[in-house]
């Protein structure tokens, strides 16, 4: 539960629900006696009370949840006379309601307490048609509505008192129940009697869901309470990146290390290595060290065969130690830090980099924001953003109300609820269509739960029947964030017994399909609506969204310039990357259900797009990571620096127009040549942070690499830059020697232990990299194609160069594929499949020579 709910944020949202109904149905019964008034429209405006409040405040402050709270029956008591004033009144009742749902979409973006507002408003008319208010009981409504309120409030504060900080806590456990996944499945992977395929595939499910659980729990950082000062979060941020990274860099290398024949030593000294990790307890990371040195001492002792795989498989071993190494520091700080007063203050203060939407990252909604914002202009159509929602919910109510109204005239209102449900929360057409499956499927599997339990318990057990609506709404509370789906069938079991005290069993089949037939009318008509007025199309909004990485990636590349440029610079490059993640998340929200499986790399499908930048994104975190060093560049080197970063700048801004406006044009300049001259007249202290230095450049010049192959998808003219002259001394000093000028070998590119290095480290997302060498002439790859869910899979190999140009693009046939010569140099390897999601590989052939072997093992069905 704590690894699929980061914080028992649905949990408590659940529980909430529950105390707050319990206790706002009995004070509003009890409140309806004292005031001798009707029980039922005591217990329905306690009801109202207590389900707002459980679904609209979910502050985390005492302060914050008591002004919420309390506010809530004064909108409502100010709409409730008017409502009752217009019963007789049909027509101008139906108007104003209408009025009212579209006041309440306005209302939104002034945030949190004018939604609630709104909401409150237009709730006031909504009880009018279920119940028959009396003009004169308004003022000793409103008496209940705040008594209750008051009650609510006291019992959230003494039973669901919010607790950021243990909240906090609580997220740091269930990263480290991800990472035991983590260690569980690689573990099994290696086991030669276990179904690699199968744990390769919790790996990965794995490895996605830490990703998710890291992005939650920054977003989670910037909330009041949560870490008490800037500097504790921000090193709370750095550590969890650091430990993620670590964890991504170890699922790869044993991915890896499954394509290999593994010796029987050193499998079984990694699967050791594993276990360990696997079962040590919270607040033990150090006992994570000696499984790193059983791995690091194994792979040492493993005899030298004369092929490449005997070689890469030592190293993909020292990796994963190395890596265990790095997860046990980062591991051990970042839980240190969560329940103790931090001893060190970071170097710059936190700043959010995810911001959390009902408590998860946010998916379409921060781009369909900016296109929305982007529809204003001059004269009337500035007020364009504002009356955008409000106009399009308005339109679709006055053209839903008479048809509902037509259908079942008692129960009109369940279409403007359909209309309400459709526009809250959703950004896009695809999302809309969702919620309308959702709807469906939920009231028809809640309909058949309702009226079986309407059966079961018979008439006349009120107490029953109460617990039957609580318990469906609580549970209906804690699902909702993981399927609106969930919600419906607890909403319509609750509301099943509600009508089964005023309508016959007999009629309550058809009862229920007309509340279905108005909630889809709403939605369809809402959805038409929004598709219509002021439009922002999912392609728009799938436009943004990478328009929006692109940014996050420039703002991470100008980052690292000002880190190397100024040391003491207050930059954020973990921060930034993580906004590229968060970047990425909000791609895969708005792409992937528009997803159309291309054959190469220039097909326009969204899930080639996913793996290109899935493998850019794996690139910026190891570069964020290996990058934040303090170093001291000489004049010369930084000019150089300040160059290459300004080529890169200006080629993502020609990408962003190509993306901005679809016409073909510009030019994406590679940088690469540049950065292998940087590293070939590199002269440091030979050290660890020389070593991330070159690293960094390793990384820097691989995604200039995919972005190159993204901007010919688009395109744009892949120039090289030509390399400046190599001067005669250039110097970087290292705090590892106190001398500057002491020399470190300086060939062409960085040594191969330090390629691959950096390979694993920014492969730690799972699409696979490859380094193989040759000896003479050019080079055949070739391999075997394994499905573990499919017979005969449709399988295309897209080679790309490190220039950007599709090499080769073959089909496999017969479970098997060749693709022939190949030349010395950096490549990318994407296989697309009809049935399985995309990813891509690098290749690195850097010497002519024999040919190679290299299967490749297709992901999970899409």
């Amino acid at each position: 539960m704590l690894a699929t709910d980061p914080g028992l944020g649905h949990l408590q949202a659940g529980w909430r629900s529950l105390v707050s109904m319990v206790v706002a149905l009995a004070v509003g019964y009890g409140m309806a006696h004292a005031l001798d008034i009707p029980s039922i429209l005591g217990m329905m405006v306690g009801g109202m009370m207590g389900l707002m409040g459980a679904f609209a405040i979910a502050e985390n402050t005492p302060l914050r949840l008591a002004r919420a709270s309390l506010w809530m029956p004064i909108p409502f008591s100010a709409a409730l006379p008017l409502g009752a004033w217009l019963q007789p009144h049909r027509v101008l009742d139906l108007c104003l309601m209408v009025v009212m749902l579209t006041l309440a979409f306005f209302l939104v973006r002034f945030g949190p307490l004018g939604m609630l507002t709104g909401m409150m408003m237009f709730n006031a008319f909504l009880i009018g048609p279920m119940a028959v208010i009396p003009l004169d009981d308004c003022g000793r409504l409103f008496i209940v509505a705040l008594v209750t309120a008051a009650a609510v409030l006291v019992a959230r504060l003494v039973l669901c008192y919010p607790m950021p900080r243990e909240d906090l806590l609580r997220t740091q456990r269930a990263f480290v129940v991800e990472a035991r996944r983590v260690a569980d499945a690689a573990a099994t992977a290696l086991d030669p009697n276990a179904d690699q395929d199968v744990a390769i595939k919790r790996m990965r499910r794995a490895l996605r869901q830490l990703n998710v659980t890291t992005l939650t729990i920054d977003g989670r950082l910037a909330q009041p309470e949560v870490a008490a000062e800037p500097d504790t979060a921000e090193l709370l941020h750095q550590y969890l990146f650091d430990a993620e990274l670590a964890l991504q860099g170890i699922g790869h290398a044993v991915q890896e290390m499954t394509r290999r024949p593994v010796p029987s030593a050193l499998r079984e000294a990694m699967v050791v290595g594993l276990v360990i990790a696997r079962d040590t307890p919270l607040g033990r990371a150090d006992a994570l060290r000696p499984a790193a040195e059983l791995i690091r001492q194994e792979a040492a002792n493993a005899p030298e065969g004369t092929g490449s795989d005997e070689a890469e498989l030592r190293a993909l071993a020292r990796r994963v130690g190395d890596l265990l190494d790095a997860l046990a520091d980062s591991l051990a700080c970042w839980l240190q830090l969560g329940w103790n007063t931090p001893t060190a203050r970071a170097k710059v203060p936190f700043q959010p980099s995810v911001a959390l939407e009902r408590g998860l990252p946010p998916g379409t909604g921060p781009a369909a924001r900016r296109l929305a914002a982007a529809q204003g202009g001059r004269g009337w159509r500035r007020a364009v953003p504002y009356l955008r929602a409000p106009l399009q919910v308005g339109i679709a109510a006055a053209i839903t109300l008479p048809i509902a109204d037509a259908i079942n005239g008692r129960h009109f209102y369940w279409g403007l609820i359909g209309v309400m449900i459709t526009m809250f929360g959703t950004n896009t057409t695809h999302e809309r269509l969702r919620k309308l499956g959702h709807r469906a499927v939920g009231t028809v599997i809640g309909a058949v739960i309702g009226i079986a339990l309407v059966h079961l318990i018979g008439p006349g057990h009120i107490y029953w029947t109460l617990l039957v609506i609580v318990a469906g709404i609580s549970i209906g509370s804690w699902g909702i964030q993981r399927q609106y789906a969930y919600w419906v069938i607890g909403l319509v079991t609750a509301l099943v017994q509600l009508y089964g005290l005023t309508t016959q069993y007999s009629k309550m089949d058809w009862m229920l399909t007309q509340r279905l037939m108005e909630n889809v009318l709403g939605i369809v008509v809402a959805t038409i609506c929004a598709a219509l007025i002021f439009p922002v199309s999912t392609r728009k909004v799938a436009r943004e969204a990478e328009r929006g990485y692109l940014s996050a990636l420039e703002q991470l590349i100008t980052q690292v310039a000002e880190r190397w440029k100024s040391p003491e610079a207050p930059v954020r490059l973990r921060g930034a990357a993580r906004g590229v993640d968060a970047a990425l998340y909000q791609m895969q929200s708005v792409v992937r259900p528009l997803v159309r499986m291309p054959l190469g790399t220039r097909g326009r499908g969204g899930d080639n797009l996913l793996a290109l930048l899935g493998t850019a994104t794996r690139h910026a975190r190891a570069l964020a990571s290996s990058a934040d060093i303090d170093i001291d560049l000489a004049p010369q080197l930084r000019g150089r620096v300040e160059r290459i970063t300004e080529i890169f700048t200006s080629s993502l801004h020609a990408l962003d127009q190509q993306v901005a406006t679809g016409e073909r044009g510009g030019t994406w300049i590679r940088v690469s040549p540049l950065i292998r001259e940087l590293e070939s007249v590199l002269r440091a202290p030979a050290g660890p942070r020389a070593d991330r230095l070159r690293i960094a450049l390793c990384e820097l010049a691989a995604l200039d690499e995919v972005l190159a192959s993204l901007a010919d998808n688009r395109g744009l003219t892949i120039r090289t830059t030509a390399a400046a002259p190599s001067p005669v001394a250039a110097g970087v000093t290292s705090p590892d020697s106190p001398d500057p000028r002491m020399a470190l070998t300086g060939t062409p590119g960085a040594p191969p232990a330090l390629r691959k290095a950096a390979e694993a480290a920014s492969n730690g997302g799972g699409t696979g990299g490859t380094s193989v060498r040759t000896e003479s002439g050019t080079v055949t790859v070739r391999g075997a194609v394994r499905c573990a869910e499919h017979n005969g899979c449709e399988v295309w190999i897209t080679i790309v160069t490190d220039r950007g140009k599709r090499q080769a693009m073959v089909k496999a046939g017969n479970g098997s594929y060749a693709v022939n010569g190949l030349t010395p140099g950096g490549y990318t390897l994407i296989v697309s499949s009809s049935a399985h999601p995309p990813h891509a590989e690098f290749l690195l052939v850097d010497r002519p020579g024999r040919d190679l072997q290299h299967d490749i093992t297709l992901g999970p069905a899409s």
